[in-house]
């Protein structure tokens, strides 16, 4: 299989596929993912490469994990997991988070970003057609990743991102380089009047990324809401890549909820640091 795009890299390895961001692969310290839906050995509606626990057999999931870390270099004892929920709560990670939402309990209801700045502590967050944010402070050698679904997005989650580093790690926003989706695009997000009146509400330029039509349905451009947002909150515009890959269009390579109607599995960002 093939993609078409001018900012993310598919690789392949030892029978795995996943998903690199040409900017992030030229950051000699951090090394980062996106899983696809291939090279798993999860069956049914899940099939193959799964990332999600919830109604999937466990072991399947764990050995989905294991060999997703085999290909892409993490260490499966170093990941902590998000516990998503579309809010915007910010966890600070560190070695002590290991194994939590993996093979340890999840611990936190609430957790929809993650940070560190330690070695050996891979953040792991959840997708199927809602927003990655990726977050590498080049100065002070921090990194987070954030779920931005349209409530997280409202919600200014990536803003959130920023000051948590800003406080945890003194980051400076300029400092930042961010990367933005793969997630579904304008050309296949259709939402209604009452939740496009929140993106309405954002203070934004809005005639960017909420675009009415006819029917009176709307379509949104959750990507650039987000690109808009991370400006606002301080980054640099030429250090923010977004993807051009939209989760639905590319169905049968990545997991959309909207393209399967709900029945699919849930992909997954990874980001560590060297």
């Amino acid at each position: 299989m093939t993609i078409k795009s001018g900012t993310m890299t598919l690789n392949k390895n030892k029978g795995v596929s996943f998903l690199t961001y040409n900017r992030l692969s030229e950051i000699d310290f951090i090394n980062h993912a996106f899983s696809t839906r291939l090279g798993g050995v999860s069956k049914g509606i899940f099939e193959s490469m799964n990332l999600s626990f919830e109604h999937d057999d466990f072991s399947d999931v764990t050995e989905n994990y294991k060999r997703m870390c085999d290909a892409c270099g993490f260490e499966f004892e170093s990941l902590v997991a998000s516990s998503q929920d579309h809010h915007t709560f910010v966890r600070v990670c560190t070695k002590e988070n290991c194994g939590v939402g993996i093979y340890k309990p999840k611990d936190i209801k609430s957790v929809d970003a993650l940070v560190t700045n330690e070695k050996g502590v891979t953040l792991v967050t959840y997708y199927a057609d809602c927003t990655p944010l990726f977050f590498v402070d080049t100065k002070k050698k921090a990194i987070g990743l954030a779920h931005a679904g349209w409530r997280g997005t409202v919600g200014k989650i990536g803003a959130e991102v920023i000051k948590t580093m800003t406080l945890n790690y003194g980051t400076d926003p300029d400092d930042l380089i961010c990367a933005i989706g793969p997630a579904i695009s304008k050309c296949c997000y259709e939402v209604d009047k009452m939740c496009a009146d929140n993106f309405y509400s954002l203070g934004l330029d809005d005639s960017r990324f909420v675009f009415p039509r006819e029917d009176g349905k709307f379509m949104v451009d959750l990507l650039e809401c987000n690109r808009q947002i991370l400006v606002e909150a301080g980054v640099k515009a030429e250090n923010i890549t977004v993807s051009d890959l939209c989760t639905k269009c590319n169905s049968e390579l990545l997991w959309s909820h909207r393209a399967t109607n709900g029945k699919r599995g849930t992909m997954s960002a990874f980001m560590s640091l060297k």
